[in-house]
């Protein structure tokens, strides 16, 4: 099946291991120095046994207290106010019995917070989204810390929560991994009519009454919201990557697929542990070639530009140096081959039926576009996930994905692809560097020159549309957003607002450090620039009136000022917070000063194959 690597493919991947040789290996001996001859609890002392097993039914004591079998942690991150992660409530008496049925025992090691992008847009909240990724890392290394698990299972889907699960795993880059999704609720309200009913409401021609049905209409019972936004993007990079089981990313919860899939992670975890022949440390299945194959698998879906910051973590975390040039480069040569909202009309529901990620995988493998020779959860090589799973009674079973798209209007093969090139692109410039979502941007409104307007809060830049201020062309420069400044928030509250001024005829565009929800679309934002403004990056010196240039085309971010004058002007500060309630946000200053860079993942962690390097 699989063809010659693309060269383009290759090149990129062969700089990414250059350019990480040291602390990839680093990396890599660490794990080999890890790892045990016996199961894990072997040696640690009688004491340290009896406390860790002290809570377990008396079947599985007896089972741990005497080594002979292996053991699985469950780090998960439920709670009943998401939706994605409600189903996770019944998940450890699912795996415990699974477990049991093939020689093996499982333990919840520990849980992880998971909070919710869409009931914190635009609120204070949001200033801790983006850093709860690192909060998660941590709470997943903790619950490993007791050193008693021989594999682990983890229990996440949204934004920041697979992500922080993954970084945190890599900490235990020796122990064999697999995540385990609980899949998107069924389709509701159409995305398109949900997008014109948030518009109407922007522009005052329903009122709050008519929105919330909406909302409640789409979002509507347990599972992952089902556009493709950060949390589905998530389960693609799961799947494109090794780390699920083949086809699990989009099975609705509740099903007997489901079930079924959720056994047989458990029983497959037992097998890959470090006294089996199939061992499979998570250290290993995250490569260089796996982190390739996720930003291709993110630019042929048009995937969220959060990624754009969660895959250099997660390469870091394991070593691997991973740079915008490089999403860049692959974004050139890899075609766009699905439309699902905000690329399309279509769901994620609508995506798996069409063919989902089992034809997607045989498309990009057959065209050299994805590396097959990587380890994954189910096996050596890739090409395992051009299957899907199916039921045989209550088991699943594994077969052949479809060979045609059940919708080209949703799913296509690489012949006839939506677009040459990915979703994402990089901009460079004198205002800095960035990254755009073009998938969703018609060809018309790629490239904007117009007067920048500056704000300093997502709520100035609302008051000045609720006004009818921003009825002309326009560069919103929103800035002060950065992880140094507030931690990056999400700004997706603007879309509607500035969608309505587009519709009108108005030549809009946003250029910030801050960040853009999974879900954002149809305008024109160049985000992440960096450096930031709180780090007397260029946006600091921008004014109302300065021309800028915002090109998705060429790639490039620019201000018709000279250069002198721009460089001699008082660059803005930083805001102070204003109010008596610090709503949380004080906890994280220790994050804010040690940001790393957009690019370089927003990280506030080192891990000692970096050698303290950011």
């Amino acid at each position: 099946m699989t063809m010659q690597i693309h060269q383009t493919i290759q090149t990129v991947t062969n700089r990414i291991i250059e350019r990480s040789a040291q602390t990839r290996r680093t990396y890599l001996d660490s794990i080999a120095a890890r790892r045990q001859a016996g199961l894990a609890r072997s040696r640690l002392s009688a004491g340290n046994q009896a406390h860790a097993y002290a809570g377990c039914a008396l079947h599985d004591k007896q089972a741990l207290l005497g080594a002979s079998w292996p053991n699985i942690g469950i780090v998960t991150a439920y709670n009943d106010m998401l939706s994605a992660h409600k189903p996770f409530e019944t998940y450890p008496d699912i795996i415990r019995t699974a477990a049991r049925e093939v020689g093996a025992t499982a333990q919840v090691a520990g849980g992880v917070p998971a909070m919710c992008d869409g009931v914190t847009q635009g609120q204070d909240g949001m200033e801790m989204s983006l850093f709860s990724r690192d909060v998660i890392a941590m709470a997943t290394a903790i619950s490993l810390s007791h050193d008693v698990f021989d594999a682990a299972l983890y229990l996440g889907v949204c934004d920041k929560i697979v992500p922080g699960l993954l970084i945190g795993a890599l900490q235990f880059g020796h122990l064999p991994g697999i995540f385990v999704p609980a899949g998107p609720m069924p389709s509701g309200l159409p995305n398109k009519e949900k997008a014109r009913i948030r518009q109407l409401f922007a522009e005052g021609k329903i009122g709050r009454d008519e929105l919330l049905k909406a909302e409640s209409e789409s979002y509507h019972s347990p599972g992952t919201c089902t556009f493709y936004g950060t949390a589905n993007t998530n389960q693609m990079l799961m799947e494109v990557m090794g780390l699920h089981l083949p086809g699990a990313a989009f099975v609705n919860p509740g099903t007997k697929l489901r079930m079924a899939l959720t056994r047989a992670a458990t029983k497959r975890a037992a097998q890959i542990i470090s006294t089996k022949d199939d061992y499979t440390p998570i250290g290993k299945v995250v490569s260089e070639k796996s982190i390739v194959n996720a930003i291709v698998g993110l630019m042929t879906t048009g995937g969220s530009t959060n990624l754009t910051l969660h895959i250099p973590a997660i390469a870091y975390a394991a070593g691997i140096d991973v740079r915008w040039d490089d999403f860049a480069d692959i974004s050139k040569v890899t075609p766009g081959l699905a439309k699902i909202y905000p690329n399309g009309n279509a769901d994620v529901n609508h995506f798996h039926a069409a063919g989902g990620m089992g034809f997607l995988m045989r498309e990009l493998l057959s065209a050299g576009l994805l590396h097959d020779d990587v380890m994954t959860v189910s096996g050596q090589g890739l090409h395992r996930y051009t299957l899907e799973p199916g039921l045989d009674g209550d088991k699943s079973v594994w077969r052949e994905a479809p060979k045609s798209s059940g919708n080209k209007d949703i799913l296509r093969p690489v012949s006839s692809a939506f677009s040459p090139e990915g979703g994402l692109r990089l901009l460079d410039g004198s205002l800095g560097r960035g990254v755009i979502k073009v998938s969703a941007v018609q060809a018309e409104h790629q490239k904007i020159t117009a007067p920048a307007k500056v704000f300093a809060s997502q709520d100035a830049l609302y008051a000045a549309f609720e006004t009818g201020d921003l009825n002309c062309d326009f560069v919103a420069v929103l800035r002060f957003q950065g992880p140094r400044a507030n931690g990056m928030p999400e700004l997706h509250k603007l879309i509607p607002a500035l969608g309505v001024l587009q519709d009108k005829g108005f030549q809009v565009a946003l250029v910030t450090d801050g960040r853009m929800s999974g879900a954002s679309g149809k305008i024109p934002a160049a985000i992440h620039i960096c450096p930031e403004a709180a780090k007397d990056g260029p946006l600091a010196r921008v004014q109302d009136g300065d021309i800028i240039t915002l090109d998705a085309i060429a790639g490039t971010l620019t201000i018709e000022v000279n250069i002198e004058d721009f460089n001699n002007r008082v660059p803005a500060r930083l805001p102070v917070i204003v109010g008596s309630l610090d709503f949380g946000r004080g906890l994280f200053s220790g994050f804010r000063a040690s940001c790393s860079s957009a690019e370089t993942g927003a990280r506030s962690f080192q891990t000692g194959c970096n050698n303290g390097s950011s």
